[in-house]
């Protein structure tokens, strides 16, 4: 472990960040869609557009933090954030929006990827679990944040107002970052080539079943700002409402997290945690579906995020415990997976237009995918057991 620790607060605005660009878009959906006179499907498809150009930014950055470090990565992806949202300020065209938001996705991917190296520079096994169980208890706030600022500078200026927030915000970063980011990387790093780690990584089947859980629960999280604007406008609520129910995502974030926390405290297994997890992802489902035709469809939605504050620590603690010695390779093709599979499934869930069946289809494959590890690890137990018997 690197004795250069990136302080918890530093850390915990890295990975915010992401998010909370995220999250400031969406009430600023309805405001894009009638400014550039585009459809609902065209206006939303910018959220799908960020994770799939974000997921290409993680492998570029995440390959960076091996070969330039992971602060000189860190503090250029925020460079290129800061002139992506000046560019989205200015832009005359729903296109040239697009590009804009596109590029600040690429510069984005720092905060999730070489902050996450970071951490696991420093951290490992249980300790790192409660590290991004606390990190993810805080960024539970970020929607609440995200939103509400966006909903208030919609309402008062546009979705241009939203733009020139987040160019003033991650200002504001790069100059904390620039101060106070510590160097982490190891001095001797093992450089494998990225396409030797991918060929490893592409037959683990442990990389495959993190990717698809990772993925599915932040579909289920981001489809609901992805859908959900468009499903108050039509019940003719305002802006300002949605973005209030930002109060109820954050609520359950935060009480997964610590649930988590309590949890693995009591060593319960991580595996059992993830379970429950995909149990109340499946519950949100159901209850999203008998509530969508009122405004109360949003109160469920705290079961995801509950879901997502317990799952997504588990997961991440144990996904690279192979792959230590190329961490920010490692690192990048694993968000690449996942990203993308978030970046494809919130474009199809843009073009259902259905929170209740998305919600649903993420819950009941990841709990299959629980089952099948459960089962597969059972079967492997009873075959060593009767090769040692033997």
């Amino acid at each position: 472990m690197n004795t250069k620790n990136i302080s918890t607060l530093l850390a915990v605005a890295l990975l915010m960040f992401p998010q909370l660009l995220e999250t400031m878009y969406s009430p600023a959906l309805t405001s894009i869609k009638n400014h550039f006179a585009v459809t609902t499907t065209q206006a939303a498809q910018a959220l799908s557009i960020f994770f799939m150009v974000f997921a290409l930014g993680v492998v570029f950055w995440g390959t960076m933090c091996d070969v330039i470090g992971r602060r000189r990565s860190t503090l250029s992806g925020l460079v290129v954030c800061i002139a992506s949202a000046l560019f989205c300020y200015f832009a005359t065209s729903f296109q040239a929006l697009l590009i804009g938001f596109g590029t600040c996705a690429f510069g984005a991917a720092v905060g999730s990827v070489c902050t996450q190296t970071i951490l696991r520079d420093s951290f490992e096994g249980a300790s790192l679990a409660r590290i991004f169980s606390i990190a993810a208890t805080t960024i539970g706030l970020s929607p609440v944040i995200g939103m509400l600022l966006g909903s208030w500078l919609t309402a008062h200026g546009g979705y241009s107002w939203v733009f020139a927030a987040m160019f003033l915000m991650l200002s504001l970063l790069l100059v904390w970052g620039a101060v106070a980011l510590p160097e982490t990387k190891p001095n001797h790093i093992k450089r494998d080539s990225l396409f030797l780690v991918a060929n490893k990584m592409i037959r683990d089947s442990h990389i495959w079943y993190t990717a698809l859980m990772v993925g599915l629960a932040n579909i289920a999280l981001f489809s609901y700002y992805n859908i959900a604007p468009f499903m108050f406008e039509h019940l003719g609520t305002s802006v300002k409402f949605f973005g209030n129910t930002s109060f109820v995502l954050a609520l359950g974030s935060i009480l997964g997290s610590l649930l988590n926390i309590r949890l693995l405290r009591k060593k319960l297994n991580g595996d059992l945690i993830v379970m429950l997890s995909t149990v109340l992802l499946l519950s949100a489902g159901i209850g999203v579906y008998l509530l969508q035709q009122t405004v109360w469809f949003f109160i469920p939605m705290a079961l995801v995020s509950l879901s997502f504050g317990l799952a997504l620590p588990n997961l991440f603690s144990t996904a690279l415990v192979n792959y230590r010695h190329h961490l920010g390779s490692a690192g990048a093709l694993l968000g690449l997976f996942y990203y993308l599979i978030i970046g494809f499934g919130l474009e199809r869930a843009s073009n259902m237009g259905n929170l209740a069946l998305t919600i649903l289809l993420c819950g009941g494959i990841s709990l299959a995918l629980v089952l099948i590890k459960w089962l597969a690890a059972k079967t492997n137990k009873q075959t060593g057991d009767n090769a040692t018997a033997n």
